[in-house]
């Protein structure tokens, strides 16, 4: 298992993944009251939630792209520096075009998190542990997210919903600090690195070379690649409507109150936790059990994007409070399961020096669903006055994506050589440029 610096290493991504997701839930946890404050109706808000993701999805790509080329601890800093101040500057809007304005730039900032995540487990790991490094270093997510209910509900109903802002914001500048004084693209770089640790390091790679694969946009045409950016589009689709609209659906159609909802919506992004922090380990030991790498990625995929789909859609027609939630805890788990199947894809199919930019150009088209899912989702509450239809809706894409894995994703017969060995005949780590 991970030795003492990569537990250091992979606890600054899980907490940092936790404040990203504690400030990107810190809107939909006050929209009722900002809702209420700027005069904003359904359909504006929901524009507001998908604003995000214009910035959002395009620097996954750039943020990817970039930590290929100057380092994921320089694309770190940047980003977590930038998200955090206009997470702040939140609390300064006034209108609805000033709203817009610091959404787009706050999800510039975040878009690179998860891609240069990606890069960073490329450099740190080997890639027997690359899956669960993946799920941990990203299961801090559902939990920021759990966290923000009763911390931003409590502060905004407290003290008002823009010192609820400047608090969550601060805890990003912290990290950022820690993560200047901490981090380093590379394990052989870092000055606490023991003697036991480097000598790992130094050993000769027992792993055949990568094979080549030519430029970036050769890869992004691949149908693994395609199919993995949809499916992943469709796990996004849940994602984000849930991360935008489950609270209001509890407040407006279910009437709880700021307080009993800020309560009520921890319970399935706690069992979400679970979820994305397992999926590693889940993903890794199938690959053990079968020694086919991608089929293993594609079992635990396909199998629980499905089941996740199917809740939701019931979570629509189910009347009652504890129906509701208890149907969105288990679609928020198994989604969550999901969550290390894209990027296992990507490692176990990618050369090293691509990981950065092909994991960003997935993320750029799975968080399209950030743009597209808030958005849809406030015209169908406002034209069919119930939240029914966008739980299909939403149900619906998830299935497609699903299918789409199972019957699209191939490995170009070169690469799929070195992906269903046995482990003990297959490479234990990937060379990193």
């Amino acid at each position: 298992m991970f030795n003492r610096l990569r537990w250091l290493m992979i606890s600054m991504l899980f907490v940092g993944g936790g404040i990203s997701y504690l400030d990107r839930a810190a809107l939909s946890i006050a929209a009722p009251l900002m809702s209420k404050d700027l005069g904003l109706d359904p359909a504006q808000l929901g524009i507001v939630f998908s604003s995000f993701f214009f910035g959002y999805a395009l620097f996954c790509f750039v943020g990817g792209w970039a930590s290929d080329r100057i380092g994921a601890k320089h694309v770190f800093t940047i980003a977590m520096t930038v998200w955090s101040v206009f997470c702040g500057l939140t609390a300064t809007v006034t209108s609805l075009a000033a709203l817009l304005v610091v959404r787009v730039i706050f999800g510039v900032g975040e878009g690179p998190f998860s891609a240069t995540a990606n890069k960073f487990v490329s450099n740190w790991f080997p890639r027997r542990e690359q899956a669960s490094a993946v799920g941990l270093a990203n299961a801090g997510q559902p939990l920021g997210a759990a966290l923000a209910g009763p911390l931003v509900g409590f502060i905004a109903v407290a003290y008002g919903w823009r010192v609820a802002f400047v608090v969550v914001a601060a805890f990003g500048l912290l990290w950022t600090l820690g993560w200047v004084l901490l981090a380093t693209d590379r394990p052989e770089q870092h000055p606490r690195l023991g003697a036991a640790e480097r000598a790992e390091i130094a050993e000769p790679s027992q792993e055949p070379p990568p094979v080549p694969v030519g430029r970036l946009r050769e890869l992004l045409v691949r149908p693994a690649i395609l199919s993995t950016a949809f499916a992943f589009f469709g796990y996004a689709y849940i994602l984000y409507f849930f991360l935008s609209w489950f609270p209001s659906y509890l407040t407006t159609a279910q009437h709880l109150s700021i307080q009993r909802m800020g309560v009520v919506n921890v319970i399935p992004w706690l069992v979400g936790f679970v979820g994305l922090a397992s999926s590693g380990f889940v993903c890794d030991h199938v690959y053990r059990l079968t020694g086919r790498a991608l089929f293993s990625r594609k079992l635990v995929l396909v199998t629980s994007l499905l089941i996740a789909a199917v809740c939701v859609a019931l979570a629509g027609v189910v009347t009652g409070v504890a129906a509701a939630v208890t149907l969105m805890a288990v679609a928020v788990f198994f989604m969550y399961l999901t969550a290390s199947t894209y990027w296992a894809i990507i490692l176990d199919t990618v050369e090293p020096r691509r990981i950065g930019g092909v994991s960003g150009f997935v993320h750029m088209i799975a968080n399209c669903a950030g743009i597209v899912a808030p958005s849809v989702t406030g015209y169908l509450v406002q034209w069919t006055g119930s939240f029914t239809s966008a739980f299909i809706v939403t149900g619906g894409i998830a299935v497609a994506g699903a299918l789409a894995v199972a019957l699209f994703v191939r490995v170009p017969s070169a690469v799929g050589m070195t992906l269903d060995l046995p482990e003990s005949a297959g490479p234990k780590r990937m060379p990193s440029a």
